[in-house]
């Protein structure tokens, strides 16, 4: 398992949000300074959000996200506000390696096997998701503004089959509170998908990424337990719960 720090761009800087509010922000400074930071300690990728992008679908920060993939010489996977092809080409022929859909994954399912055939190997799916009162885990979108009305379980059918590098399943009521990740909702995930599953939201300790190191889950028709490709950290970091070289060897010791 890989470790991903995370860097949420919000007005050219990056930001931690708490749960997915806007009004409950904290700000952490220059985005390509942090990037460079991680890098140096280890990071073998970087995960960036434009947060501004998630909600209104232009490129607000994209200017800056191109920098951090432009200043860092590990791979960068980036989301918010996709919404085209155009949008992801823009983005890999900048120098990103991976690019998440979210929102458009719903709004286009089309959009997703389209994106996975004309660039193989470098489109992601972001399953955000937050339990209802029922336990459903229905998928947000618009930076986690407005719910879809669909459960993980619903997109991941879908797109079964379509080609993707990787599933990224975050939950937001766990997102930057620092208790620890959804390891029942994130086996399941595991258990229903064949694509790699990156995990993110509630990292609050270097325990924390030794559970996610040690998660597995039987996929539905049998074979080899699965286990996570990598998981995704940010709150943890930038408040010194943890650095970036203890999350790398948390997942060694169990890779």
């Amino acid at each position: 398992m890989d470790l991903y720090p995370a860097i949420d761009i919000r007005r050219g800087t990056a930001v931690r949000l708490t749960q997915g509010d806007f009004d409950r922000e904290s700000q952490y400074g220059d985005p390509v300074a942090l990037a460079k930071e991680f890098a140096a300690g280890g990071a073998p990728w970087l995960h960036v959000v434009d947060l501004d992008a998630a909600r209104s679908g232009e490129p607000v920060n994209r200017d800056t996200v191109l920098a951090i993939a432009r200043a860092v010489d590990i791979p960068v996977e980036t989301g918010g506000g996709v919404r085209s092809e155009t949008d992801i080409e823009a983005l890999l022929d900048g120098g990103v390696a991976r690019v998440i859909l979210g929102t458009a994954a719903l709004d286009d399912p089309a959009l997703v096997r389209r994106a996975t055939e004309r660039f193989p190997g470098r489109v992601a799916l972001g399953l955000d998701y937050r339990r209802t009162e029922d336990g459903r885990a229905e998928v947000a979108i618009r930076g986690w503004e407005q719910g879809s009305g669909r459960t993980v379980g619903d997109l991941l059918d879908e797109v079964a089959g379509a080609g993707l590098s990787a599933v990224i399943a975050t939950s937001i009521d766990r997102d930057g509170m620092l208790t620890g990740p959804d390891l029942d909702g994130l086996a399941a995930v595991l258990a229903s998908t064949e694509v790699p599953v990156i995990a993110s939201g509630g990292v609050g300790s270097v325990a924390d990424i030794e559970g996610l190191a040690q998660l597995s889950a039987e996929p539905n028709e049998g074979g080899a337990p699965r286990r996570l490709l990598g998981a995704i950290t940010g709150k943890a970091l930038v408040d010194g719960r943890m650095t970036v070289e203890e999350g790398v060897a948390a997942c060694a010791r169990f890779g």
